[in-house]
C-alpha cells in the first residue's frame, strides 16, 4: 500500500477527490474507533484514508500492510486486531504523513511504497500560474476548461463511432455494400468524424492561443513559487514556523486583489490600459510585501532580519543575480575550497582564520582576486576600515573603492573575512539597498488585524518568547470588541484537557472566545486538540467563535494548527526608535482615557516620553550580551504598565512632580527590583 510523504496536503486532496464517490472513510491513528472503521472498510471493499502518521505505524496494522491473508470457507480472510474478517477484493487503502522529512526505518519502509508528494518548483510554478491567469484573466480560463471538456466529449464520440463500425462491420453478412443499413451506418459515420475533425482542428488552434496568453503570466507563477519554498525553508530554524500551501495560495489571490488600482481597474493583457509586464512586477512587489508582513508576525524578533535576507537571495537567485559560489561562501566561509597560497603579514590585527578566508575569497570570487596581495601592500588603508566602528560604511582602499567595483553582495563577503562582527548591519544595509527600506522594518505587533484575517475555524497562536504574555493585550482586545464577559481563559496542565474541550464545545455553540494558555504543557492531549480544530469548520461553528492559543516553541504543537492557524509573537522590536513606538501602541498609554486624563498634560507627556525611551533602553541593552546586563533580565510590558500607571497618578496628585519619588518607584522599585547584580544595578 502506498504511503505519501505530504506536508502540504496535496496527496490527501487528491485523493479526497478522487474516491469521493467510493464512500471514502478517513482515519486517524489517534482516532478511538479507527481499527473498527478499517475492519468495516475492508470487509465491504470501501477506500480507506489514514492521514497524519508519524514515523513509527501501528503494529495492529501490519498484517494488512504485509498482506497476510488466508483462506477460510473458500474465502480470502485476513485477521485485524483480535477479529477475523472477511477480505474484499474492492479494498483500498492509503496513508499519509504531513511530516516535511520523515525517517522511516527499514522495517517499515518495506512495507509500504513509499511516495514523495511533495510539491517541486515546476509543479508550484504551474499551479500559481493558473490562478493568476483565473483572477486576471477569466475568460482564458473559463475557455481553457471548456475547451478539456469539449475535446474529452470529441474523443469520446470517436470512440463510439468506431465501436459502431466495427459492430456493423462483424455482424455484417455477405456483401457489405449490398447492406443498406452498414451503408447508412458508415455514411453517417463519415459525416460525423468529419464534423468531429473540424472543431478538433478549430480546438487545437484556439488551445494555442490561449497557451500563447498564458505564457506571457509564466514569469509571475515562477517568482512567486521561489517566495513558497523560500518559507518552506523557516521550519528548520524552528518547528513553529510552518506554513501551508493553502493559506500560501489565499494570501497570493488576496493580494492580486489588493494590488489592483481601485481607479484604473483594467483587464491584464489590454496593451491599450495596461502593459502586461508593469501589472505582473506591480503583483510580485505586492505580494512580496504582503507576505513578509504576513510572515514577521509569527517570527520571533531575531529571525525577521534573517527572513528578510533569505527572501532577497533567493530572488537574486532566481533571476541569476547571485552566483551560486559567492553565496555559498557567504554561508560556509569557504571550507574546503583550495586558498590562494600569500604570506600572512606580521601584524596582529590580521589573525590566521581571517588571512584564511581572505585567501579562500581570492579563489571564489574573480573581484578579489588580488585582494591578499592589495591588503599586504596597503596595511595602512585596510586597517583603517578594520578600525571603523561602521566598516560595512566605509570607503574601501585602492580599485576596491571605485563606483561599481563591488556589487552590494561582495561588500557582504569582505565583511565576513575582516570584520565578521559586523555582517549582521551589513545584511541590514544590503536588504534595505536592494528590497527597500520597508523590509528592514518589520510591522508592529497588530492584534486586530490578525483577528480581521481569521474565522471561526482558523485558530489563532501566540509564539511566547521568554517574558512576553499577551493576555492583557488580548483580554483589553475582548473588551474592545465586546467580548469581555464571553472569552474562558483555561491555563493548560494536568488533567485540564477535558475542561478545554468542553469549554471549546460550548464557546463553538454560543459564539464565544477561548484562550488556552501554555499549550506547550499539555503535549500528551495536543493531538485530541488537533482533533478538536479539525472538526470544527465554517458551517458547524458560530461565526463569532475564536479559539486563542498560548504556546512556548514544541516540537509537539500540531502542524496542521501551525500551517493553517494565524501565529503571532508579541516581542520588543529590534532598535530603540521601534521599541518605543510599540510602547505607545500598548495599553494604557495607547487608551486615550487614561492618556488625556491627566490634569497635567504637558508635564505627563513628556515623562511617558521619557518612561518609554527607559523601557526601550534597559531592553536592547539585553542585545550586547555581558556588555548590557551582567545577567539578562526579563523586563517586559508589565514594567512599563505598572510605572506608568504609578507615574499617572504622582503627576495628578502633586502640585509639584515628586522626581525622587518617581525615580525611586520606577528605578529602584519597578525596573530595579528585577536586577540581582550590584553591577548591574
Amino acid at each position: 500500500w502506498p504511503l505519501m510523504i505530504d506536508p502540504q496536503g496535496q496527496a490527501n486532496k487528491w485523493i479526497k477527490n478522487s474516491e469521493k464517490k467510493a464512500n471514502l472513510q478517513v482515519i486517524k491513528l489517534t482516532d478511538s474507533d479507527y481499527l473498527r472503521t478499517l475492519e468495516n472498510a475492508v470487509q465491504f471493499g470501501l477506500p480507506v484514508l489514514l492521514e497524519n502518521v508519524g514515523e513509527e505505524l501501528d503494529p495492529s496494522l501490519e498484517p494488512l500492510l504485509l498482506k497476510q491473508l488466508f483462506k477460510s470457507g473458500g474465502v480470502m480472510c485476513i485477521r485485524l486486531g483480535e477479529s477475523i474478517i472477511e477480505f474484499s477484493d474492492q479494498f483500498r487503502f492509503y496513508i499519509t504523513t504531513s511530516l516535511r522529512n520523515p525517517h522511516y526505518l527499514p522495517e517499515t519502509a518495506v512495507k509500504v511504497t513509499l511516495l514523495n508528494f511533495m510539491i517541486t518548483p515546476d509543479g508550484l510554478s504551474d499551479q500559481l500560474l493558473g490562478v493568476v491567469v483565473a483572477e486576471e484573466r477569466p475568460d482564458l480560463e473559463s475557455q481553457r476548461q471548456e475547451l478539456v471538456l469539449n475535446t474529452a466529449d470529441n474523443k469520446r464520440r470517436l470512440k463510439e463511432i468506431e465501436d459502431r463500425i466495427l459492430h456493423t462491420m462483424s455482424s455484417s453478412e455477405g456483401n457489405i455494400l449490398d447492406d443498406a443499413n452498414a451503408i447508412e451506418v458508415l455514411s453517417e459515420a463519415k459525416i460525423v468524424s468529419d464534423e468531429i475533425s473540424e472543431k478538433q482542428t478549430i480546438a487545437d488552434a484556439t488551445q494555442l492561443e490561449i497557451d500563447a496568453a498564458r505564457e506571457g503570466y509564466k514569469p509571475c507563477g515562477s517568482y512567486n513559487a521561489v517566495l513558497f519554498f523560500t518559507i518552506r525553508d523557516l521550519a528548520n530554524i524552528d518547528p513553529m514556523y510552518q506554513y501551508s500551501l493553502s493559506w500560501f495560495i489565499g494570501l497570493f489571490v488576496r493580494s492580486i486583489h489588493g494590488s489592483v488600482d481601485k481607479e484604473h481597474q483594467s483587464v491584464a493583457g489590454d496593451s491599450d490600459k495596461n502593459d502586461l509586464r508593469e501589472r505582473l512586477g506591480v503583483i510580485n512587489d505586492h505580494f512580496t510585501y504582503a507576505l513578509y508582513q504576513n510572515v514577521c508576525r509569527s517570527l520571533f524578533e531575531r529571525d525577521k532580519l534573517l527572513f528578510s535576507f533569505l527572501l532577497d537571495s533567493r530572488i537574486m537567485q532566481s533571476r541569476s543575480e547571485l552566483p551560486e559560489q559567492e553565496y555559498q561562501f557567504f554561508l560556509t566561509g569557504g571550507v574546503g575550497v583550495a586558498k590562494k597560497n600569500v604570506p600572512r603579514p606580521d601584524q596582529e590585527w590580521i589573525s590566521q582564520k581571517m588571512w584564511s578566508e581572505t585567501c579562500r575569497l581570492a579563489s571564489v570570487c574573480g573581484a578579489f582576486g588580488e585582494l591578499p596581495d592589495d591588503i599586504a601592500t596597503d596595511i595602512i588603508g585596510w586597517k583603517k576600515v578594520y578600525d571603523s566602528p561602521t566598516p560595512q560604511r566605509e570607503s574601501l582602499p585602492g580599485k576596491y573603492g571605485e563606483k561599481d567595483a563591488l556589487s552590494k553582495f561582495q561588500l557582504l563577503l569582505l565583511m565576513r573575512c575582516l570584520r565578521p562582527d559586523k555582517v549582521t548591519p551589513a545584511v541590514n544595509d544590503f536588504v534595505e539597498q536592494t528590497m527597500g527600506k520597508r523590509f528592514v522594518e518589520p510591522p508592529p505587533f497588530d492584534l486586530p488585524g490578525s483577528y480581521l484575517e481569521s474565522t471561526c475555524a482558523t485558530p489563532l497562536l501566540f509564539v511566547l518568547s521568554p517574558g512576553s504574555d499577551p493576555t492583557s493585550a488580548l483580554l483589553k482586545f475582548a473588551e474592545d470588541m465586546e467580548k469581555a464577559d464571553a472569552i474562558s481563559v483555561i491555563s493548560m496542565g494536568q488533567g485540564q484537557g477535558p475542561k478545554a474541550a468542553a469549554l471549546i464545545a460550548e464557546a463553538a455553540d454560543a459564539g464565544k472566545w477561548v484562550l488556552l494558555q501554555n499549550c506547550h504543557l499539555a503535549p500528551s492531549w495536543m493531538p485530541a486538540l488537533e482533533k478538536i480544530t479539525e472538526g470544527i469548520t465554517v458551517d458547524s461553528a458560530d461565526e463569532n467563535f475564536r479559539l486563542w492559543l498560548t504556546s512556548m516553541p514544541s516540537p509537539a504543537f500540531p502542524v496542521t494548527i501551525l500551517q493553517n492557524g494565524i501565529k503571532m509573537t508579541n516581542e520588543p522590536p529590534r532598535g530603540l526608535r521601534a521599541n518605543m513606538r510599540r510602547s505607545f501602541q500598548l495599553e494604557p498609554i495607547a487608551n486615550p482615557d487614561f492618556f488625556e486624563s491627566c490634569g497635567k498634560p504637558d508635564v505627563f507627556k513628556k515623562l511617558v516620553f521619557g518612561l518609554a525611551f527607559v523601557h526601550g533602553f534597559v531592553q536592547e541593552r539585553r542585545s550586547f550580551g555581558a556588555i548590557g546586563w551582567n545577567i539578562p533580565y526579563g523586563f517586559d510590558d508589565g514594567d512599563l504598565r505598572i510605572s506608568v500607571r504609578q507615574l499617572h497618578m504622582y503627576v495628578n496628585d502633586n502640585k509639584k512632580t515628586p522626581f525622587d519619588a518617581l525615580k525611586y518607584a520606577t528605578g529602584e522599585c519597578n525596573y530595579g527590583g528585577r536586577g540581582t547584580d550590584d553591577k548591574d544595578r
